[in-house]
């Protein structure tokens, strides 16, 4: 049963930190400004499409830090044109600019692309495929997992012990009062963009890799789950964010594969479709969470009014 199980495990565990590494983008900016920003899926998907053109003309070591730079620009322009106009404008306003970001930068997307599949480029070394517990899988599904902790990691290092970081835990616990003290809002919110584009050009990397097919709506599904794993473990908690999206990946694999499982050990003889409701189950286990634990599994209550 393990040895059976072991493969889905493992690639929900790879799938997981993809996640994470964008669910860390929705989590930062709701702790600082108390909005989702429903671009940040688009700007995953943009950075895979920026890797595919800038591949096939430069080379990777040149193409890759290239594509972060530009993404982490990207993310920095969006705060500056879309939401800093609207800092003291009503939220719901701001959550409309953010969904507005979203179509456009999809249908930018769509015009530069005509809407067809593009293919990611192989990146030598993570692309490869190696042999891990008997079984035959890429490389980028084993260091995934151990990457994001890394990032992870230095995230909460800086967040903790740096100016930077006393800055924006200053600014989420209170926005006036950090005002009054001095704290530069505008360049703590562009740090927190800045750092969450980053992880996002990081986690398009990693996830293009194992999904090689690129399309306007790429960053859709992604974006919804990893804000999905943001809400379940705490949206403003970067450590509740991360255990969200890992147990969300891990659950996903396992429901894709339960089919697969189930006949190899008997319990049934044909297919069934469970992999059908792996999209599914992520957002039912929204809803559950709303109902019986609205703050998620590490979130703090509230009394602000959405």
């Amino acid at each position: 049963m393990a040895k059976t199980i072991l493969p889905y495990i493992i690639s929900g565990i790879s799938v997981g930190g993809q996640y994470a590494l964008i669910a860390i983008g929705y989590t930062m900016v709701y702790g600082i400004l108390r909005l989702i920003n429903f671009a940040h899926g688009d700007v995953f998907m943009v950075a895979g499409l920026m890797m595919v053109y800038m591949a096939a003309a430069l080379p990777l070591y040149i193409a890759i830090p290239l594509m972060i730079i530009l993404t982490v620009f990207l993310g920095f322009m969006i705060e500056r044109v879309a939401y800093r106009p609207l800092r003291t404008a009503p939220r719901m306003s701001v959550m409309i600019s953010a969904i507005g970001v979203s179509y456009l930068i999809q249908n930018l997307a769509l015009y530069i692309t005509g809407g067809l599949n593009k293919n990611y480029p192989a990146i030598p070394w993570i692309s490869d495929r190696v042999t891990v517990f008997g079984m035959e899988t890429s490389r980028v599904t084993i260091i995934t997992p151990f990457l994001t902790i890394i990032l992870v990691v230095a995230l909460v290092q800086l967040i903790n012990h740096t100016k930077i970081g006393m800055a924006m835990r200053a600014v989420s616990l209170n926005f006036e009062t950090s005002q009054l003290m001095g704290i530069r809002i505008n360049n703590v919110i562009s740090a927190t963009f800045i750092i969450g584009t980053f992880l996002a050009a990081v986690g398009s990397m990693l996830f293009f890799t194992n999904y090689p097919g690129v399309v306007p709506t790429s960053g859709a599904m992604p974006g919804l789950k990893a804000f999905v794993a943001a809400v379940f473990g705490g949206i403003g908690s970067i450590p509740g964010a991360v255990i969200g999206a890992f147990i969300i990946g891990i659950a996903e694999s396992l429901i894709k594969g339960l089919d697969t499982i189930l006949i190899v050990h008997g319990t049934i003889t044909e297919q069934i479709g469970f992999a059908t409701f792996s999209d599914a189950f992520t957002f039912v286990l929204l809803i559950i969470v709303l109902v019986f634990k609205p703050t998620g599994l590490f979130g703090e209550k509230t009394t602000d009014k959405v």
